[in-house]
């Protein structure tokens, strides 16, 4: 199945002679959430209303659903449902009535059935006779959202949906994400909250500098760039590592209570239990050990950093 959006070289340059995106390609499959990290400035938005006809590209091609975004501006935006970062509804219009109109700005009829539904999906039904202005920040972010979906949109944009949003409520879009994509609709999905993209993405893509660093499964990602850490807690400290270990690359922590020791999971072979003899044979007694994977966020500053 080809990818229901297609992204070739894609060059934007701002009057100011700020190079937003260097020849950005990128695929994104139909029906999969796809995170899109990067630090401010980085070309994330600029992506994402290229895509959604906000913004004009200067170069390259990006088509979705088949259709170019240039060329068949109206068929490939009719596929699409935008959550900007900005909260902007009309303060003193009912919460339905702002979804419906939004419908409208389609060029769609009128379907009150559907529109019950969005909002009763996103827990706004009991909402629905309040004005705008009434609502939560939280809230407001589901009437965003509502107004995307009123359409029946292909692709969902989230940009920064939960910008300012408490924990709870952002674990409730994150259940709100996880119904989309049931419902078989492709979500991108930018965040600063890297625990997000690890809790509910398919494939994570970084982006900095106007480029694509990496696009992959976020299970892989973290398979192949992760690293395990094993601490090993001793009976008594260490003024210095003994020199029979010195190939381990071990570090003490605590005053020598602890010693690190980083190894790839992913190698056929950790060193680990060669390491332990070792200990044993440098007359070291071993109190206790954990061990720890590196997360999605380490991941990504590490790449950022090395593009830096």
């Amino acid at each position: 199945m080809p990818p229901v959006i297609s992204i070739r070289d894609l060059r934007k340059t701002y009057a100011s002679g700020f190079e937003a995106l260097k020849g950005v390609s990128l695929d994104i499959e139909d029906g999969e959430i796809l995170a899109l990290l990067g630090p401010n400035g980085a070309g994330k938005t600029t992506l994402i209303s290229i895509v959604c006809g906000i913004s004009t590209l200067d170069s390259g091609s990006v088509t979705v659903g088949g259709h170019d975004v240039v060329r068949d501006y109206r068929a490939a935006r009719s596929l699409i449902g935008l959550v900007p970062q900005e909260i902007s509804l009309e303060p003193f219009e009912k919460v339905v009535n702002t979804v419906r109109l939004s419908r409208g700005l389609f060029g769609l009829r009128r379907d009150d059935a559907l529109v019950e539904r969005v909002l009763r999906d996103l827990s706004l039904w009991d909402k629905r006779n309040a004005t705008n202005r009434e609502l939560s920040g939280g809230m407001r972010r589901r009437v965003l959202i509502a107004k995307a979906l009123s359409h029946e949109p292909r692709v969902l944009f989230l940009d920064e949906p939960t910008a300012g949003v408490d924990v709870e409520l952002r674990r409730d879009m994150w259940e709100i994400v996880g119904r989309l994509k049931a419902q078989g609709v492709t979500i991108i999905l930018t965040t600063h909250y890297i625990e997000e993209a690890e809790a509910i993405a398919d494939r994570v893509g970084v982006i900095n500098n106007g480029r694509i660093l990496l696009v992959e499964e976020k299970g892989a990602l973290m398979r192949r760039m992760g690293r395990k850490e094993l601490r090993i807690e001793l009976s008594g400290p260490l003024a210095e590592v003994p020199k029979a270990l010195a190939g381990y690359g071990l570090v003490r922590e605590d005053g020598g209570r602890r010693l690190l020791y980083v190894y790839d999971a992913a190698s056929g072979s950790t060193g680990i239990t060669r390491l332990m003899g070792d200990l044993r044979t440098a007359g070291l007694h071993l109190v206790d050990i954990e061990t720890r994977q590196s997360n999605l966020e380490e991941i990504f500053v590490g790449l950022v950093k090395d593009d830096a």
